[in-house]
């Protein structure tokens, strides 16, 4: 009888370790991935991990291990990602393709899609420049608006003040 209990004891054991294994990979992983990411993104679960971990050290079931992992994680997402976001992540900045569309550039070289010529200098740098409108040509020292990117070029027509 007591050989009996003693086996079952050491086949938990190390169900138990295996457990535990699981919970620090999955830890690991979580960590991990937020490294790399930098962008709050599995930081959350990675909580509910380190809960669940000490439930199953504390030698609670799986199932309890699970459901906590769930909540723990539902919980510090739900509220703590909107406090990240807005303290965390406010310094957020146009990128260049953002802030260049609408701006008024002026043309360097003459900008003829037939002839594939044409450039001109936004924030103090060259860009490749393209008319929207095929058989429009702008010369140097003429205005444009600049109204989309594709790739690396930039789509204007002529500006017209007023």
């Amino acid at each position: 009888m007591i050989l009996m209990i003693n086996i079952q004891n050491k086949r938990e054991g190390s169900k138990m370790k295996e457990e535990i294994f699981i919970w620090l990979g999955l830890l690991i992983v979580f960590l991990i991935i937020e490294i790399i990411t930098v962008g709050l993104t599995t930081i959350w679960m990675a909580g509910g991990t380190l809960v669940a971990l000490f439930l199953c050290l504390a030698g609670f079931n799986l199932w309890c291990q699970i459901i906590s992992f769930l909540i723990v994680s539902f919980i510090l997402l739900l509220f703590t990602r909107p406090f990240a976001m807005k303290y965390i992540n406010c310094h957020h900045e146009k990128t260049n393709y953002e802030q260049i569309i609408g701006k008024v550039v002026k043309i360097t070289k003459k900008v003829d899609n037939l002839e594939e010529t044409g450039a001109a200098v936004v924030n103090g740098l060259e860009w490749t420049a393209r008319t929207k409108n095929t058989g429009e040509i702008l010369n140097p020292g003429d205005l444009a608006k600049v109204v989309e990117i594709s790739g690396v070029k930039l789509i204007v027509e002529k500006y017209q003040e007023g």
